[in-house]
């Protein structure tokens, strides 16, 4: 069963059963202090614009306890994968690696998309970071097999054809576009991530028949991923545009809104 909850990530977790999910992707706000906006318009004219503040104190102390109850729901298999950019990211680190313990430590996903504009007073900050824990350690689900292939830099290099052709599961760098503007992807949520993006985690850290989790789900990009690869999912979020966005996302699907 999909559900999709209109509610506070933390209250999501706390009604989440103990050791129920298989993965769980999250995209909390990045603790910038910026204000995230998007308009949307139509024939020239704003018709709905969506605002929200993005935090920036005390941010490790309200991650924590999210952390701590991801923990808790995740299955003895489950892993997470914790989205984030440079601002939090290493206090995020020293912070999940007391939650979860150094040796569950399994990645730093580097999303790098090389778009946007670009300051002249430093190197163009072009990537998030994306922690990745798992609940157990060697206990975790991982498909190899499962995972998009991508061409390798020097194919001409490789002595087997057909494996050249095939391509290679990627590294840890993920290179993929953002969601742009003009993209037939966009929804109108102004922090919205590529499918594709979540889709390799999907594919990668949830049984075929798994539970993928949510609850800072904005546009529902994740639940999209879960969809696409038969995953059933759990999403929550606070914001009633994220809501409104996700109900027009979803409009043929079966979900249960709560």
């Amino acid at each position: 069963m999909n559900v999709v909850h209109h509610a506070s990530a933390l209250s999501v977790l706390l009604k989440t059963v103990d050791e129920s999910v298989d993965l769980v992707y999250i995209d909390p706000p990045f603790g910038t202090g910026n204000k995230q906006s998007l308009a949307r318009k139509k024939d020239g004219e704003v018709v709905s614009e969506i605002v929200f503040e993005d935090p920036d104190r005390y941010y490790v102390e309200w991650l924590r306890p999210h952390m701590e109850e991801i923990r808790r729901v995740l299955k003895p298999t489950g892993t997470v994968y914790l989205h984030l950019d440079h601002h939090w990211v290493h206090y995020a680190k020293v912070m999940c690696d007391q939650v979860y313990g150094r040796d569950c430590f399994l990645n730093e996903v580097v999303w790098a998309y090389d778009y946007g504009g670009r300051g002249k007073r430093c190197w163009p900050k072009k990537h998030d970071s994306i922690l990745v824990y798992v609940k157990e350690e060697g206990k975790h689900v991982f498909n190899w097999d499962d995972i998009d292939r991508i061409p390798y830099m020097t194919p001409g290099l490789q002595k087997d054809k057909a494996r050249a052709e095939a391509g290679k599961v990627p590294t840890d760098v993920w290179w993929m576009s953002i969601v742009g503007t003009a993209s037939k992807e966009r929804n109108g949520y102004p922090t919205q991530k590529p499918v594709k993006l979540v889709e390799r985690a999907v594919l990668a850290s949830s049984p075929k028949d798994g539970v993928v989790m949510d609850v800072f789900a904005g546009s529902g990009t994740t639940g999209a991923a879960a969809l696409k690869h038969g995953r059933s999912f759990i999403l929550g979020d606070i914001s009633a545009s994220s809501i409104a966005v996700m109900k027009e996302r979803f409009k043929d699907v079966d979900i249960t809104w709560v």
